[in-house]
């Protein structure tokens, strides 16, 4: 069957209490082959599908002058601007309407389109015209410094807001703490109870469970036995059934995305991935900012790629596709295996994979937590609570009643509307067995994957005030997707069975991780993304940043390798990478004295 990939350029969230159904039985009984792959690009939190138009302008929500503007059945409508391509809910949402019956509030979300965060905050803060939230990264420095942001302090120690207190400890919450002596906004993803996780979201090396039950589900610790795999893998089925090659390896460089090239020597040295620099922790009272850049390790890890790029086995075109392009690559089912994070490609293709029976066949990926050398530290997951404190969601001083905001803020975080949020409606969207667990039938199932009736019923308020972790019930998580009697169920059968072969429970067993806690700084990245240029850090990072770009793709493809290192050095030391160093290092010596 010749397959033919239709593109659908889109930027568009899926909902994060997503994950994919079990097949229903009309699938279980489809022909188990490949079928013919639509293309829609996503990444989390998607009410329904669209087709993204670059040159439209964004348009931004504001404050009415006269007040809050009141929404049928009472209450009060607030704007709320975010800085994620996400298509936004209908405005009779089930959900949205309950919550607004329940609160007061409703909240009318406007996302990015056609700008970069940048342009679109800058327009606003050029404007005057604030919509009463923000939701941003460290672009809510620029709204700070012009005094357009309602400080946080007087909800945060009055107790009719202490479930917005409650998100986080006193030194937590000093993290958010600017030089003027307050807090403006605060990450909206908490932990409350026991984290539960299921999926893993983070970085990886990633395999299709075929080529693991081709092999006899080996265990695969180290780099060189990932690699020695997918050659023999695709020595052996060198094409797919349409007669198509196989891509053992690709990796994605575009533009942001190109961490999926240079972060892996993180954790393939035996640290946890900090991002953009690791943390030698040995001594926790004195840990020492780590330049993984040019560890011997990370010389070991490009000379790897560097082989395997010229044995045919790494994608000859890896530098030269764009986000789309990789994607759909992904969703043909011929990527054996490729380095990256579980959100920034599952969204995309699982239901895809479900849509066309290739599910059953075993091209759904797990992820392998691999080191150089086996026996080595592993360190690819530590505790999921991390804490961004560069941004987050913000009230405006153009808000006409901030106490109601931060009221409904404060309101979102009761159980009954974490549920309502998550779960959905109790006899609608949930069931609960006589134990007090929450199990959602098949068709219920079904319906959480309709990309239109989420649009239409679905409200998780995914960029306000949230927890993961464990109901005050003590025995449902909060998310759906890290239910484990809801997530065993839905995983494809291939799947099920690679989870069985190796006796694991979640996805993160597949990483053989050793437990960490992480350090009051993890992880340092959100350092990285707070500097802006016209400072000596600032500077260096961005003219690191460049310098990637334009060498780690020559370490991969040179003929001559350690002439090509030499090359890549040289460059990195003229980008002067000392001054980002000191000052990662500054930060973190800090982020230990407050601990």
């Amino acid at each position: 069957m010749k397959k033919k990939v239709m593109q659908v350029m889109a930027s568009i969230l899926m909902f994060s209490v997503l994950c994919g159904c079990q097949s229903s039985e009309t699938t279980k009984k489809k022909k188990k082959t490949k079928k013919s792959t639509k293309v829609t690009t996503v990444s989390k939190e998607t009410t329904e599908e669209t087709t993204e138009t670059p040159s439209e302008p964004t348009t931004v929500p504001s404050s009415d002058p006269s007040g809050p503007k009141s929404v049928p059945g009472g209450g009060h409508e607030y704007s709320m601007f975010i800085t994620l391509p996400v298509v936004k809910i209908s405005d009779d949402n089930d959900i949205k309407l309950e919550i607004a019956n329940r609160t007061g509030v409703q909240i009318e979300e406007t996302f990015l389109t056609g700008q970069t965060p940048q342009e679109a905050l800058g327009a606003i803060l050029a404007s005057g015209d604030y919509p009463d939230l923000l939701y941003a990264g460290n672009e809510l420095t620029d709204f700070y410094q012009m005094g357009a942001l309602v400080a946080w302090d007087d909800y945060l120690n009055d107790p009719a807001y202490s479930n917005l207190r409650n998100m986080y400890t006193d030194k937590e919450w000093e993290m958010f703490r600017q030089s003027d002596g307050h807090i403006y906004w605060a990450d909206v993803y908490g932990t409350q109870g026991e984290s539960k996780t299921f999926t893993y979201n983070d970085l990886a090396f990633w395999i299709q469970v075929r080529v693991l039950e081709w092999a006899g589900y080996p265990k695969i610790e180290t780099l060189d036995e990932y690699f020695d795999l997918l050659e023999r893998y695709a020595a052996e089925n060198p094409e797919d059934q349409d007669g198509n090659p196989v891509i053992p390896y690709t990796i994605l460089t575009d533009d942001w995305r190109y961490y999926c090239l240079n972060m892996p020597p993180i954790g393939l040295a035996g640290y946890p991935n900090d991002g953009t620099v690791a943390v030698d922790d040995s001594d926790p009272e004195h840990p020492v900012i780590v330049d993984y850049n040019v560890l011997p390790s990370t010389k070991d890890y490009y000379r790897k790629l560097n082989e395997e790029y010229h044995k045919g086995i790494i994608d000859p075109e890896f530098d030269e596709m764009n986000y789309d392009t990789y994607i759909s690559k992904l969703a043909n089912g011929n990527v054996l295996g490729m380095c990256d994070q579980w959100w920034d490609f599952a969204y995309n293709i699982n239901d895809l994979f479900k849509s066309n029976g290739m599910d059953q066949l075993g091209y759904n990926y797990v992820p392998l937590g691999l080191t150089l050398e086996k026996g080595a530290p592993n360190y690819w997951h530590v505790d999921e609570r991390t804490i961004n404190t560069a941004g987050g969601v913000a009230v405006t001083t153009q808000c006409m009643d901030p106490d109601e905001v931060f009221a409904f803020m404060n309101r979102l975080l009761d159980q009954d509307m974490l549920d309502l949020r998550f779960w959905g409606i109790e006899g609608v969207d949930y069931e609960v067995d006589s134990q007090g667990l929450y199990y959602r039938t098949e068709k219920m199932r079904t319906l959480w994957e309709d990309y239109s009736y989420l649009g239409s019923h679905a409200c998780p308020y995914s960029y306000l005030p949230q927890y993961k972790g464990t109901s005050t019930d003590g025995i449902n998580a909060i998310l759906p997707k890290e239910q484990p009697s809801e997530a065993r169920v839905e995983l494809p059968e291939k799947v099920q069975e690679c989870f069985d072969a190796y006796g694991y429970d979640t996805y993160v067993d597949f990483l053989d991780s050793e437990e960490k806690e992480p350090g009051p700084w993890y992880p340092m990245y959100y350092v990285s993304n707070s500097l802006t240029t016209g400072t000596a850090p600032g500077d260096a990072w961005n003219n690191i940043q460049t310098m990637f770009h334009q060498q780690l793709p020559e370490l991969v493809k040179a003929d001559d390798f350690d002439a090509a290192w030499d090359t890549y050095i040289k460059a990195y030391e003229e980008c002067h990478p000392e001054y980002f160093i000191d000052y990662m290092q500054q930060q973190l010596d800090i982020s230990v004295q407050i601990g």
